[in-house]
């Protein structure tokens, strides 16, 4: 979402780098230009206003004037804005020490709440969570059928019932969470607009009956300022504890992740990115002020590799590496586990330096379907050994693929420049510091 404002910020930046001294003019040039550029990214008029402005009288200081990296601390007093505009702190979701933490999901229709649910289950269920999902989305149909089947996946229970009151459906589950002993209930509500009186009071009547430990609001950033708008009226009806970005991996321009928290005034506690249930990151403000800077988020990359990869198979993989025993049954363990991860395009976007390249290069993610295709059509013999891979057997597992002899013969040849380049990374010693700190899984 924000490698287009991360590209046009990067430009503005690097003219102002460029210049030799500092002055009020070509700051005050540089700053026209940010604020022009956080408009069209569609942030809001009042916070583009006052971040200008809050930049302006930093960069405009002494400290800044005189120093010899100008450029440089101009970058730092962005970064350290964007930080505050986004919520300064990561703020965490709310456990209670004892009896049962009740978190009350809200927000308008199509924002993405259901899913969210069941991504939130399962990481508190990572967490040693015992959590009930409850289906009070008696609006939507199939809500109910839909939160079933996440669950099922994540293997959560789903409390339902045949009932047209909302209200009614949240009494049982609690008392049904009481009976069996869970110690977390998420609950999924119907999505409402803000204008229609008798759902915006039915979701009240449900938190004020709840009185839950948590109310988030989940809100779709693709939808710009209607987003930031919807939030600040939900807010003032339900009084919710914070927010959820949905779809932020989308082609929006990233003026609701900009806009939300200063003019809600409630903390952003998670994003959540694509449908795949362990798509789902704790909000940190520095790392996407940093993304949005182009700057990446490396720490954020390496603790998705963390969660998807254990330690005794690094080890068994460095040692292969070092032996120059690296084959496709090894490159077939990696590609499950960095589909695991998330799509390439937000992995890529996590790296530093690469905005620009992102920006105009088709990151395909269903390369590693065509690859892992490819393999799997493989004999274990020929994973294990792929010298013997001649003509035929190339045709056999193109065939067996889907896939064209020429992709076939493509891999094969990245394939054998991939084990020479770990041989030389072996011969210099980079293996095991490379590895060493990953978990593979």
């Amino acid at each position: 979402m924000f490698e287009d404002l991360a590209l046009k910020l990067e430009s503005a930046l690097k003219k102002v780098r460029g210049q030799g001294k500092l002055t009020e003019n070509n700051i005050s040039d540089t700053l026209r230009e940010i604020r022009r550029i956080l408009l069209d990214a569609d942030v809001n008029f009042k916070v583009a206003k006052d971040f200008i402005e809050d930049v302006k009288t930093k960069a405009l200081g002494k400290e800044v004037l005189s120093s010899i990296t100008p450029g440089q601390l101009i970058t730092k007093i962005i970064y350290d804005e964007l930080v505050h505009v986004l919520g300064g702190n990561q703020s965490e979701i709310k456990i209670n020490g004892s009896g049962i933490t009740t978190i009350l999901i809200s927000g308008l229709q199509g924002s993405g709440k259901t899913t969210f649910s069941a991504k939130l289950a399962k990481k508190l269920k990572d967490n040693q969570r015992r959590s009930l999902l409850v289906a009070a989305d008696i609006q939507r149909p199939a809500a109910v059928k839909q939160l079933q089947m996440l669950g099922e996946q994540i293997n959560i229970p789903v409390f339902s019932l045949e009932e047209k009151d909302a209200l009614k459906v949240v009494k049982n589950s609690i008392e049904h969470a009481n009976e069996n002993n869970f110690n977390t209930v998420i609950i999924d509500t119907a999505g409402r607009l803000h204008v229609d009186e008798d759902m915006m009071a039915e979701i009240e009547h449900i938190k004020n009956y709840v009185l839950p430990t948590e109310t988030l609001f989940v809100v779709d950033a693709m939808t710009g300022q209607d987003a930031v708008n919807s939030a600040r009226i939900f807010n003032e009806r339900l009084n919710f504890d914070g927010i959820v970005l949905t779809k932020l991996d989308g082609d929006a321009r990233g003026g609701a992740a900009l806009s939300i928290r200063s003019i809600v005034g409630k903390p952003i506690k998670f994003i959540s990115n694509g449908e795949k249930l362990n798509q789902l990151e704790t909000f940190y403000p520095e790392r996407l002020a940093s993304r949005i800077l182009g700057k990446g988020d490396v720490i954020s990359l390496v603790e998705k590799v963390q969660e998807n990869f254990e330690e005794i198979e690094a080890d068994r993989l460095e040692e292969k590496i070092r032996k120059n025993e690296f084959d496709f049954e090894d490159f077939l363990k990696q590609i499950k586990a960095i589909k695991k991860m998330g799509s390439l395009s937000s992995l890529v976007g996590m790296l530093p330096g690469l905005g620009s390249q992102v920006k105009n290069m088709k990151v395909d993610d269903n390369a590693l379907v065509k690859t892992e295709a490819i393999i799997n059509s493989m004999t274990y013999q020929e994973r294990k050994k792929p010298k013997i891979l001649n003509g035929n057997r190339r045709m056999r597992i193109a065939r067996g693929s889907g896939t064209s002899i020429q992709e076939v013969n493509r891999l094969l040849k990245q394939f054998s420049e991939m084990q020479k380049m770990m041989s030389q990374f072996s011969k210099k010693g980079f293996g095991g510091p490379m590895l060493k700190n990953y978990k593979f899984n």
